[in-house]
């Protein structure tokens, strides 16, 4: 069983996030108003770009923005949340044993206390998001069932592999559970809300853009919008 999840498995759920994500990307960009925004970009590239990268770069710092300025338990705990759910299975030194087993490369590794802290935090952070929206009002009013279901989907890997890792004793059945719920865990990025996961670039490089050329950005420079 072990070496049917970490094997061919792996490689269908590995080929249904990439192709997913692309399949993503191309409908996203392909959905662009033609006269609104996919001609004025093309036009006024250069101008566009410099919006674009502006966008991205703000938002993935901590309090690179007066929106995470004027809640700073909530970035901390965002970034938290979302560094170590890039960084931990990326780095993690059992992951790229098993790409080195599968593939014949491994990326670079983190100490395996690097890893559990990031884990813990990931979890701790993911309760702190739960509470948070039963809590709020006006986040209550938002959420639903299915947000719950991809904030599991999320942190599933994470706790599996930390319960195979620390406490469960049958540790061959946990390690299969860990694999296959990290295996849900990319089927569903392209489907879910989880596809923020690329789509964040994408809205962020498309509202710099926008800002970058429509909305002030070649002002003075006897552009029609």
């Amino acid at each position: 069983m072990y070496q049917f999840v970490t094997g061919p498995l792996l490689w269908l759920s590995f080929a249904i996030f990439f192709i997913g994500c692309i399949v993503r990307i191309i409908c996203y960009i392909r959905g662009l108003d033609w006269q609104a925004d996919r001609v004025a970009y093309t036009t006024h590239f250069s101008y566009g770009i410099k919006g674009a990268i502006r966008s991205i770069a703000f938002w993935l710092f901590p309090f690179g923005t007066r929106s995470w300025r004027n809640n700073p338990v909530f970035t901390v705990v965002f970034f938290v949340f979302h560094i170590g759910l890039l960084v931990t299975p990326v780095f993690l030194l059992a992951h790229n044993i098993i790409l080195k087993e599968r593939w014949g490369f491994s990326l670079w590794t983190i100490p395996e206390s690097v890893a559990d802290v990031l884990a813990v935090g990931v979890i701790i952070a993911a309760v702190f998001l739960i509470l948070r929206r039963i809590a709020l009002s006006e986040v209550r009013i938002l959420t639903t069932t299915y947000d719950f279901l991809v904030l599991a989907i999320a942190v599933a890997p994470f706790v599996t592999g930390f319960i195979a890792h620390h406490i469960a004793s049958d540790y061959k059945f946990w390690v299969i559970v860990h694999v296959i719920c990290g295996e849900i865990m990319l089927i569903a990025i392209p489907f879910t809300k989880l596809s923020h996961f690329v789509l964040f670039f994408m809205s962020r490089a498309q509202l710099g853009m926008d800002y970058g050329i429509k909305r002030g950005g070649m002002k003075g420079k006897g552009f029609a919008w």
